[in-house]
């Protein structure tokens, strides 16, 4: 499977039978190295309601006629009223899906949404897992991402919103993963981050392989 960095924490994964979008923030993103109408989806998966991350979503699901998952609550809020087709799901619950399966896993951040809460997302695609942490500080939870196996991790290093590059180390320590991709930095001033000193930093203590894709690239896994 493919797995293409959009810019700020926008990925498209895509597999020989589904493609799949988590927050597309790429309309007023300048770093974005596409635009909405070009994207295709089956699925877009939205972590949470704030702008930066619901982005173009709506657009691209009416066109493509992409299921939307999402916490009951920003689904329910956000897309359904709009006549939009969703996943709904909660902290803690699996569901299979038809390239695989979406289990909701726990982020610590506001949502946007009254009643809301923030996610991240365990993806399991052609085997492989996923799991993209959305915007979320540091959260002890993390610990138990270990039994998942996750495969790729994508984790927010930009601090000021997020975890910063620091935490983002622990972070992996407690999941895991097999390799990690640095998300969500660059994109607004508060937020600059160097995503070397991040991989430098994980790759000293034999952590993980540490991916930097810039907007526009690829990593196949």
């Amino acid at each position: 499977m493919k797995i293409e960095f959009l810019g700020h924490a926008c990925f498209l994964l895509e597999s020989s039978d589904s493609k799949i979008l988590i927050d597309p923030f790429l309309t007023g993103n300048e770093l974005a190295t596409k635009t909405a109408d070009q994207i295709e989806a089956d699925y877009i998966f939205v972590t949470h309601g704030h702008d930066d991350h619901v982005g173009d979503t709506i657009n691209i699901a009416k066109r493509t006629g992409a299921t939307v998952g999402a916490v009951v609550e920003v689904a329910k809020h956000l897309f359904t009223p709009v006549g939009i087709k969703t996943l709904v799901g909660n902290i803690g619950g699996k569901q299979e899906t038809p390239y695989g399966s979406v289990k909701f896993v726990p982020a610590s951040h506001g949502s946007g949404v009254p009643g809301a809460l923030a996610c991240g997302f365990v993806l399991e695609i052609s085997g492989k897992k996923i799991y993209h942490a959305g915007d979320t500080g540091l959260v002890a939870e993390m610990q138990f991402l270990a039994d998942e196996g996750i495969d790729v991790a994508l984790l927010p290093i930009g601090d000021f919103y997020t975890m910063g590059p620091e935490d983002a180390v622990k972070a992996v320590e407690m999941i895991k993963p097999k390799r990690v991709i640095p998300m969500h930095y660059n994109t607004f001033p508060a937020i600059q981050q160097d995503p070397h000193a991040f991989k430098q930093a994980v790759e000293a203590q034999n952590l993980c392989e540490v991916t930097i894709l810039n907007p526009g690239e690829t990593l196949e896994i």
